[in-house]
């Protein structure tokens, strides 16, 4: 039997029309689609391709054992996730070999932050593996914002809410034009890095970015917290004929 393929298929920012053709030839072919949630949740990536999907379709949630409840930093986190992972990892190659495809849905990008990034490094060597490439999140927002992100020679530098607040404010300070992700908990942290970079008044704050719920507000007038599908901006004034 000749063993099936993993396909990380990237689904772009959130609206269906703006997956590629390849990766809505693949979610509609799919006999198996797997893909990430949080426990109770029914997952970003598969509320994407809802109305989608084949009629026999069989589905594989891959629900994380710890997102928030513990700190990055505990052992505790890194070896749960690593045991989280092995798991998956053994699913989708019993389906493999098989001869069964499986497609695994991925928000945005699948080399871009994603969890299917630590299937990938797992799978390369056991399994065929193909990657679908996606619009990544942050293009969906600056698009949002009407503004181009980047003029010329400005440098984009790209940043985690999660970082130090030192560490933020200096990069920040240090940058032409900005993208912050991962914010949702750390917006008052990110809110004092950039207005100690002294740059509040270009800071965007772009939520649910080409989704029905999309909202562009200036960050001196968001919300006190953000939600999950956030993305800081501050757009490049660079060089231009």
């Amino acid at each position: 039997m000749t063993p099936g393929t993993i396909h990380g298929v990237g689904l772009g920012p959130g609206a269906t029309d703006l997956m590629s053709v390849r990766a809505d030839r693949l979610v509609r072919q799919a006999r198996h689609i797997a893909y990430f949630r949080k426990a109770g949740r029914a997952g970003q990536a598969r509320k994407i391709v809802e109305g989608m999907l084949r009629a026999d379709v069989c589905e594989h949630a891959m629900e994380y054992p710890v997102t928030t409840e513990i700190p990055v930093s505990d052992p505790r986190y890194n070896q749960q996730l690593a045991a989280f992972y092995a798991r998956c990892v053994d699913h989708l190659r019993a389906l493999t070999r098989n001869g069964e495809d499986v497609v695994v849905l991925c928000e945005g990008d699948p080399f871009f932050y994603g969890s299917f990034m630590h299937l990938y490094t797992r799978l390369q060597a056991q399994a065929e593996v193909q990657i679908v490439p996606g619009i990544t999140g942050m293009s969906g927002a600056w698009t949002a914002s009407g503004a181009p992100i980047t003029w010329g020679d400005d440098v984009l530098t790209v940043l985690m809410g999660t970082m130090p607040e030192d560490d933020l404010t200096r990069r920040i300070r240090d940058t032409d034009a900005l993208v912050v992700m991962k914010i949702g908990r750390h917006l008052d942290k990110l809110r004092r890095a950039v207005a100690a970079a002294g740059r509040t008044d270009a800071a965007w704050l772009v939520e649910y970015a080409a989704m029905p719920e999309q909202r562009v507000t200036r960050l001196c007038d968001a919300a006190a917290v953000a939600p999950y599908f956030s993305i800081l901006l501050i757009h490049g004034q660079g060089r231009r004929p």
